[in-house]
Formats: C-alpha cells, structure tokens, sequence
C-alpha cells in the first residue's frame, strides 16, 4: 500500500542533524514547549519559500539556540554573546548578495547586546533580527531578564522583579518603532495557532524586505521558557496570553518598507591587486612587491616602556616596514589604565607564511624603554635573540643575550624634541635586521615613518633623522 506524506520536515532542515552530537538525529534538542523549535520551523519554511537559503546565513546567539546551526541547510554562525548585529554587519558588508538572519533572545539582545543590536538598527542594516523574548534567561537556570515582567520571580529576582530595585521591563519593540532607520517592527506571540499563524506572516514580511534590500525588520517573537517558569507547556502559553501580552502587546509598530528605495552601497573589490594598490597608495608607500624571501623564520618583537614614550608608534612603524615589503604582520598593543605615565606595551609578529597568533612569546627581539619593561620582558628572550635597550634611561643588564646599548633619548634630545626617540631607537632595530637577513630595511622603515606620521608632516623628517642617528649608532659597533 502506498504512503502519502501530506505534512514533512521543511527542506529548510537538514533531512537528519547530523551536527548533532549523539545518537539523536532526528530531533532538536529543545525542551517540550519550548518555542525556538516552531520559529526554527517557521524560518525553515520561509527561506525555502521565499527562494534565500542558497544565500542566507542564520547567526546563532549565545542561549538555548547557539547550536542552530545543527538543523538549518544554510549557512550558520555561532558567535559570541550579543554580537550577531555586529558579525551580521560584517557579512552583509563584505558580501551584499548575502541575507542574514539575526537570531537572538533577550539576554542577548537586550543585556550584553544592547549597543551592538541598536546601532545596527540605526544604520539601517539589510537583515532580519528575530528576537526570542520569554522573559527569562533560559539557558543558565532562569535569571531575571532585561524583559522580566514586573513581580515575576526568577533565580536572581526570589521575591519578584520590583521597579525600585531593577526598573520596568525593556520594552525593545517600542524603542526601536522609535529610530529612523528600521522599516519593520513587529511583536508576535507563538503560543496559539492563531498566533504561529501571525508569527509566520510576520516573519515573511521581515524576510522579504531583507530580499528586496530595504533595510532593518525586527520580529519579536514572545515565547515560553517551561522548564525555567516551572510550567507545563500549556501552563506557560496560558502565561504569556495573561501576562506577557498586556505588557508587551501584539501587533505592528512600523511598516514603511514600501516608502525605502532599495538600500545602494558601494560594493566591496575582492580582486588581490586592486585592494593592495589601494592600500600602497593610501599608505603613501612608494615600492611595493619587494617579498623578503631571506626571512626565513618568524620574527616575533616585543616593545615595552613607559606611555608617552611612542611604544604604540614604534610597533606600528615596524609593522608598516613589514606591510610595505609584503610581509605578514599582526600589531597587538597592551597599555596601563594611564596612557600617559602608565606602562605599554605591543607585539609584533613578521612572517612570510600565515601569523598564527598576535601575541609574543619566545620573543626575538625585545626594546626596552625603560627598566620595569626590561625586567619584566628579558626573561622571555630566546637563546641567540637581542635586547634593544634606551641606555640614557635603563642600567646594563645581566643577560648573555645580544645586547645594543642605545642612547635613544640622548639622540632625541639633541634633535630637539625628546618624542623622537622611539624612531632613534627604530634605527637600532634596523641596524640589527641585517642579523636576521632583511634586505633593504632602510628604505622601508623610511617609508614606514612617513606613513606613521603623514597627519603630521612637521615630524617626518624629524623622526627620520632620529632613525638614522640611532641606525649609525649600532652600524659602528659592526652588528
């Protein structure tokens, strides 16, 4: 006898969930009750409907739905705890042909993400925020919410959220309604078929203005938490129908996608050469292409003083150096509450293959502007590495590493602006480049000084000199 299927899993879905970790397949991980397993449906549905799946992205947030990515046949992201409008940003910009789905619940939203999910409204982003209130934190035991209504009792909120201690309710929907740039905001319930029925047209209509590029659309999705409200399923649907909805009220806030034109930003250029011309020209670099194929190890440099001394500076002119010659680079700076007066610090790392990580250990080469960084960082130099150091500030050290005495801020006080040292001492690291086989060193760290300083053309020749006083300084003593 043949079999008829009238009603399936939307081909939204992968046929089995196969992300999943275990022997479950089949079926999602959600509780009974819990309404992300029917907006993960309704989404299923729409995006194969709507003909967006080959092009959508669904941004997991960090809550009871961060494995999202375990059901839908599209792309999927995790990120980290209220920054899906940020990550959303950077898709959508990097790849307008792209539709993104921001999935996120109040926690999220409304707590940690506040910022990030508001200023994306207000650009006017080309994406869909669907927005999973239930009032609670539903993942990490039922804390109170930024959405937690007035006398519910949660984890953190035992006797009932009061407007004295923690205030009203975040009322998002509103607030957004509010902005100039959003064109659709909707709040919808998924409790009664009524209700999903609602939800579904809702959000259709967000998706659909994300398709034909109109702008922002939230739906806000009320839904229930039963295991963290300590309710049965249709204990909490009842709950929301007589709590939740009074407060936070069904219906739409905004819909003026009709009046937007189509949203036109320059688009994004994938091609190699033209993005690094672009970046040469607007650097000021005037020879590009020279790869150093004598670096033959990763170079790893720490720099260390005081703030105020340029130690910021002086990484990203080493950088810049590495950048004009093709180089692969990462800049990483560390500084004290005080910029000024406090302790700084950065790493940079030089390589020809692929940077696996920004940070610095078993450092190659260290500068040291003043004695707390010296003592701090020495330690960490590498058997054969040099120590880079301001004599004028810092005692001889005890170390048999290479050591180059330089007499930074003595060079810069005869240039007449004690700011330049960190350029005399740049020359020093020049000088000890040769070490490590860099060939034409002294035109790129020239280049690499004028770009530092283009907004500043009084100090570009300054700080010129500085480098070559302090590269002369070790040249002497045949690095």
């Amino acid at each position: 006898m043949g079999r008829k299927l009238k009603f399936g899993k939307p081909t939204g879905f992968f046929d089995v969930f196969d992300r999943r970790p275990g022997p479950i397949k089949k079926n999602m991980h959600y509780c009974p009750g819990c309404g992300h397993g029917i907006l993960h449906k309704l989404i299923a549905e729409a995006i194969v409907d709507l003909d967006m799946r080959d092009h959508m992205v669904v941004i997991s947030p960090v809550g009871c739905a961060v494995f999202a990515y375990y059901y839908f046949d599209a792309g999927g992201i995790s990120v980290p705890h209220g920054r899906a409008p940020a990550v959303a940003t950077g898709i959508i910009r990097a790849n307008p042909d792209s539709f993104v789905i921001s999935y996120q619940g109040d926690g999220d939203l409304g707590a940690i993400g506040l910022n990030n999910f508001l200023q994306a409204a207000n650009r006017g982003e080309n994406m869909t925020v669907c927005f999973v209130n239930n009032a609670i934190y539903g993942m990490t035991s039922g804390q109170m919410a930024p959405t937690t209504l007035i006398g519910q009792k949660t984890a953190t909120s035992p006797y009932g959220r009061s407007v004295e201690n923690e205030g009203y309710p975040l009322k998002v929907s509103e607030m957004v309604a509010a902005l100039e740039s959003p064109i659709y905001v909707e709040r919808v319930a998924l409790t009664t078929p009524a209700n999903i029925m609602a939800a579904r047209k809702a959000l259709r209509k967000g998706l659909t203005n994300m398709k034909e590029r109109r702008g922002f659309s939230l739906v806000e999705f009320l839904s229930g938490c039963p295991i963290n409200q300590k309710m049965t399923a249709q204990q909490v649907d009842e709950w929301i129908e007589k709590e939740m909805i009074p407060y936070f009220p069904l219906g739409c806030f905004k819909d003026i996608a009709a009046e937007r034109k189509p949203i036109s930003r320059p688009k994004p250029t994938f091609d190699k050469k033209k993005v690094l011309n672009a970046l040469v020209s607007s650097a000021g670099i005037t020879k590009w292409g020279a790869k150093s194929t004598v670096l033959r190890k990763e170079l790893r440099v720490k720099c260390a003083g005081y703030g105020g001394q340029g130690i910021l500076s002086l990484g990203m002119m080493i950088a810049a150096m590495g950048q004009s010659r093709d180089i692969n680079v990462s800049w990483l700076p560390s500084y004290g509450p005080e910029m000024r007066g406090g302790t700084a610090n950065c790493s940079v790392v030089l390589s020809n293959n692929v940077i696996g990580s920004p940070v610095v250990q078993n450092t190659n080469i260290l500068i040291a502007m003043n004695q707390p960084s010296m003592n701090k960082f020495l330690p960490d130099l590498v058997d054969g590495g040099i120590l880079l150091y301001d004599s004028t500030n810092i005692a001889p050290p005890k170390t048999d590493r290479r050591v180059y005495a330089v007499a930074a801020s003595d060079i810069a006080i005869k240039l007449g602006n004690i700011r330049c040292a960190n350029s005399a001492i740049m020359g020093a690291f020049a000088a000890c480049l040769k070490g490590f086989e860099l060939e034409d060193y002294e035109d790129a760290f020239e280049e690499a000084i004028r770009q530092t300083f283009r907004k500043k053309k009084e100090l570009v020749e300054l700080n010129i000199k500085a480098f070559h006083e302090g590269r002369k300084s070790v040249e002497t003593r045949n690095v």
